[in-house]
């Protein structure tokens, strides 16, 4: 099957580890939550859905097998079809192992595996939070003033192992253009293989920003280190900017990513109620530029998923 150059795949990130339950009442917390979201989304356009778990109590990351579990068999008595990725990027805290502990656990046809180190800075939100529910989320959010989410290249390599054998596609996340030269390393030593897939992230503190000139920066090293039939992109903005980046992507040929991971407005003082919201209104946007969302089936044939 060829697919269409008109077709674009929108992934729907559900919950992450970013946001705290302080900041929003919609964002999902309990397995039921997050599968129904997961579904929502998948039922709106989402042709692949990233999945984080949270302790269903308090709403903390969590590296819980077993809520993996319980997530991933509530999507699949539903859902069938959609693409799962899962995380291995974790929460803040978590070791390596602890991360890619996921993916010989489930064999995911995608899970992320991010493609460097970088200060990680999630501080500047104390300023916007008058009242916390749960007493770790201020202390997450402190934590960070001196934290470096550390992916060295001997984990790198340990996890992309690890994906091998078990069959799993790796979402290599991208925070700043030097992730893409060590993308670049491991493409040459055969650590990872192409085509490759990566994502975009732009607009975390300590990474690079969501201003056009650093989609641009982005892309155009990307196309020069990899060029056209070695690798598929996508692209988010966190917060504020995350329709205008992710825009600015379909016009450069890219794919996408929305979700109450990335921000938790669907516009200008309107809270999402839920994910599938965020996917249909970038479906809206998609259409207007005459392109379709890739359908589960279009998106493992873009992604080179089961090769």
């Amino acid at each position: 099957m060829t697919v269409s150059s008109s077709k674009r795949i929108i992934t729907c990130a559900i919950t992450g580890a970013i946001h705290v339950p302080s900041m929003s009442p919609y964002l999902p917390i309990t397995t039921e939550q997050i599968a129904q979201n997961a579904i929502d989304a998948a039922n709106a356009g989402a042709g692949v859905i990233h999945i984080h778990a949270r302790k269903p109590e308090t709403g903390q990351p969590s590296p819980d097998l077993e809520l993996y579990r319980d997530i991933l068999q509530k999507i699949r008595a539903v859902n069938k079809d959609v693409v799962i990725c899962i995380t291995t990027g974790g929460g803040l805290g978590m070791t390596a192992e602890q991360r890619v502990s996921v993916v010989p656990e489930f064999k995911p046809e995608l899970a992320s595996m991010n493609a460097g180190s970088i200060n990680w800075g999630l501080f500047p939100m104390l300023d916007k939070i008058n009242e916390f529910k749960f007493p770790w989320e201020p202390e997450m959010l402190k934590m960070t003033r001196n934290y470096i989410f550390p992916n060295t290249f001997e984990s790198m390599e340990k996890m992309c192992r690890i994906f091998d054998e078990n069959g799993t596609k790796p979402e290599l996340e991208v925070y700043d253009t030097g992730h893409l030269y060590n993308i670049a390393y491991m493409l040459e030593k055969g650590i990872v293989k192409p085509p490759i897939t990566m994502q975009f992230v732009t607009g975390i503190l300590g990474g690079i920003n969501s201003t056009p000139f650093d989609i641009i920066n982005l892309h155009t090293t990307a196309e020069r280190l990899f060029g056209k039939d070695k690798y598929n992109w996508s692209v988010i903005g966190a917060g504020k900017a995350e329709y205008t980046v992710a825009t600015m992507g379909l016009l450069l040929g890219g794919h996408v990513r929305v979700g109450l991971e990335d921000t938790l407005y669907l516009g200008k003082g309107i809270l999402a109620k839920n994910n599938g919201e965020l996917v249909a209104k970038m479906v809206r946007i998609m259409k207007e530029l005459d392109l379709e969302p890739a359908t589960p089936r279009e998106t493992r044939e873009i992604l080179a998923l089961g090769k």
